[in-house]
């Protein structure tokens, strides 16, 4: 498994597509409904295992000293494997490397576990996404250097 920023027409396909499979699709969301008008502004990570993408995330920068990390997902048959906590280290270090000491992330209920184990504490109940899928904000203070 490798992290790419994905740069080619062919794999923002690829991003978008899978964005799409796990987290709109499943509730009968339309193909596009994956995308917002911050996607140009954010940093883009792919995870690709033979050619194909496993997991992908983006991060945004709403304040000087903070960003923001959203629509991460990782296929059922790549979790357990790494995948996302790799995700995490790569987006955590991008944030350092640009000055910034806070991300802070809106999870899914299923998804609080893991975001704990990465060290990110939560903070409050957020939104209800589609009427179903309940989201608590977390955050984490990052250290000067990460592993």
């Amino acid at each position: 498994m490798k992290l790419i920023e994905p740069a080619t027409p062919e794999e923002f396909e690829q991003y978008y597509a899978l964005r799409w499979l796990l987290l709109r699709k499943p509730w009968n969301q339309p193909r596009g409904s994956e995308q917002d008008d911050q996607e140009k502004y954010a940093y883009h990570i792919m995870a690709i295992e033979n050619r194909q993408a496993t997991g992908v995330a983006r991060l945004e920068f709403p304040q000087t000293h903070l960003a923001q990390l959203r629509y991460m997902a990782v296929r059922d048959s790549d979790q357990l494997k790494g995948t996302g906590r790799n995700i995490i280290r790569h987006m955590e270090k991008y944030a350092l490397s640009r000055s910034i000491n806070m991300l802070f992330l809106h999870a899914r209920e299923n998804a609080i576990g893991f975001y704990e184990k990465m060290g990110y504490q939560q903070i409050e109940k957020s939104y209800v996404l589609f009427d179903t899928i309940r989201h608590t904000k977390m955050r984490k203070i990052l250290p000067n250097n990460i592993e």
